[in-house]
């Protein structure tokens, strides 16, 4: 008998945007900012809020501005 897929959307999100430029910071750093999908100053994403996500945020408060949003 198969189970029943629970909803893989989640009910949260967070809108990340990068207000601050990663040049001259260490490319560890950097890869995070590519990573969270973030390519130029100002640009925003939309990440579902997981625990990998909060993870990159952590390493990289002084770059990015999150906002938690109830609706995608």
């Amino acid at each position: 008998m198969r189970r029943k897929k629970a909803s893989s959307l989640p009910a949260r999100w967070l809108r990340i945007k990068l207000v601050k430029s990663p040049v001259g910071y260490p490319e560890k750093q950097r890869a995070t900012v590519r990573g969270l999908g973030l390519r130029r100053l100002n640009s925003e994403v939309i990440k579902p809020d997981r625990p990998e996500i909060w993870g990159m945020i952590k390493k990289i408060p002084h770059l990015v501005k999150v906002e938690i949003m109830e609706e995608k």
